[in-house]
């Protein structure tokens, strides 16, 4: 019988992060639990890989092949971390197919993995395999009156620019012909289908976006505060200013001996927290208000353990926070968008229509005041959150429908051997 293997590239792949990084490194492993792997990314992601491998025991890891790839020191001498980034991304894929070629491999399936927006193409449909591209995310623009007035004209414009930039690549051929040339496209959520140039063959919303489950969760003791919990990077695209305005609205509708037994946790760093710090001082928050920079995830995870609510009105196309989120059996209360909004429900939370600012804030702080005054409907959210993880976004539940899928297109009867989860 036939060995399948599967080429997967990962531009982003590191087992000690989150986001992109740790949504690469998951993935390739879910894969690896069915098949052989072939898992091509950036040559300064694979000293991150080979420790962790070190440190850890990984059963799949015996069915996994690294190979960093990156363009000559000549040809990216240009980039410096994050600038320019996105058009070096470019061009790592667009030269991926040429370097795969010479390295003659043996393979029946390639899946064009992470960094994925709906707008930067893929060209791996020139290998001749059948091609999984994605998940692909999409970004909608932020409301003006969520972004002018509260961060000023430089990141409205920013959040324009790269509209007007997304418009042109819409219009790519290239873009165009990665939906048509895709087997199968993976969509972060269900915007996507309709920006994308032309109609994929088969398309499926699977959010990268996931978990490792951390086991029964123990019986939740009573707090002694209300403890809101919010995670993320300080940038307007988060939504933090919406956290604090309407935390601190509830809070002030709170008789005056209660609002000592109320706190919001923010933990991150960015360019906005200087903002969000005076923002707190001016609502009059104190102590009731604190901000943790990034932290060991070890101690991120006893914090969902001691937290009430997770509060995550973020504008964003993802959310990759909400999941590990509801694997702590957390409450999450966001905006009705389609990105966190599509990840919860009424049995796991509370979502908002965008609205008018000052209304949005006020229908915010009403839910805190809901979910404050009401521990029974806490733990029965509580509850609905964790079986909404466990339904959607275990790690192991989304590996065994990944698995599926690419057994539909592999022309062969079953994978070469199943790894438990």
């Amino acid at each position: 019988m036939h060995t399948p293997t599967l080429l997967l590239t990962a531009y982003a792949v590191d087992p000690y992060k989150g986001s992109e990084n740790g949504m690469g490194w998951q993935f390739i492993r879910q894969a690896a639990k069915g098949y052989r792997v072939i898992a091509i990314t950036r040559e300064n992601n694979l000293p991150a890989i080979e420790r962790y491998l070190r440190e850890h025991d990984v059963p799949e890891a015996a069915h996994i092949q690294w190979v960093g790839y990156d363009l000559p020191r000549w040809a990216r001498w240009w980039k410096r971390g994050n600038i320019g980034a996105m058009p070096y991304y470019v061009l790592w894929q667009r030269t991926l197919p040429a370097f795969i070629r010479r390295q003659r491999w043996s393979f029946d399936l390639v899946h064009n993995l992470n960094f994925h927006n709906d707008w930067s193409p893929t060209w791996l449909w020139q290998l001749g395999k059948p091609l999984v591209w994605g998940p692909i995310g999409h970004h909608p623009l932020i409301p003006t009156p969520f972004l002018r007035p509260v961060y000023g004209w430089k990141p409205w414009l920013a959040d324009r620019g790269r509209w007007l930039v997304k418009q042109l690549f819409w219009r790519s051929p290239a873009l165009r012909r990665s939906a048509q040339r895709a087997d199968l496209v993976l969509a972060m959520n269900h915007s996507v289908a309709p920006v994308l140039p032309a109609q994929p063959r088969w398309l499926e919303v699977f959010p990268s976006a996931g978990s490792m489950s951390p086991g029964p969760l123990a019986t939740k003791t009573a707090n002694e505060r209300f403890e809101v919990l919010s995670v993320g990077r300080f940038v307007p695209l988060k939504g933090f200013d919406i956290t604090v305005r309407s935390f601190a609205a509830f809070r002030a509708a709170l008789p005056e001996a209660e609002r000592a037994r109320v706190r919001l946790t923010l933990i991150g760093k960015g360019p906005s927290q200087p903002l969000l710090e005076r923002l707190g001082q001016e609502l009059g928050l104190g102590e009731s208000l604190r901000f943790i920079s990034w932290i060991p995830h070890q101690e991120l995870l006893n914090l969902y353990r001691e937290a009430d609510l997770f509060f995550f009105p973020s504008h964003e196309g993802a959310g990759m926070v909400v999941p590990e989120a509801l694997s702590y059996g957390l409450p999450v209360l966001s905006l009705d968008n389609c990105g966190p909004g599509e990840f919860i429900t009424p049995t796991c939370g509370r979502s908002v229509p965008y609205g008018p600012y000052d209304e949005t804030v006020a229908a915010f702080a009403a839910r805190l005041s809901e979910l404050y005054s009401d521990p029974a409907l806490r733990e029965t959210l509580s509850a609905g959150a964790r079986d909404r993880f466990d339904q959607w976004f275990d790690w192991d539940t989304k590996g065994a429908l990944l698995r599926q899928w690419y057994h539909s297109l592999l022309p062969v009867e079953e994978p070469l051997f199943s790894i438990p989860n």
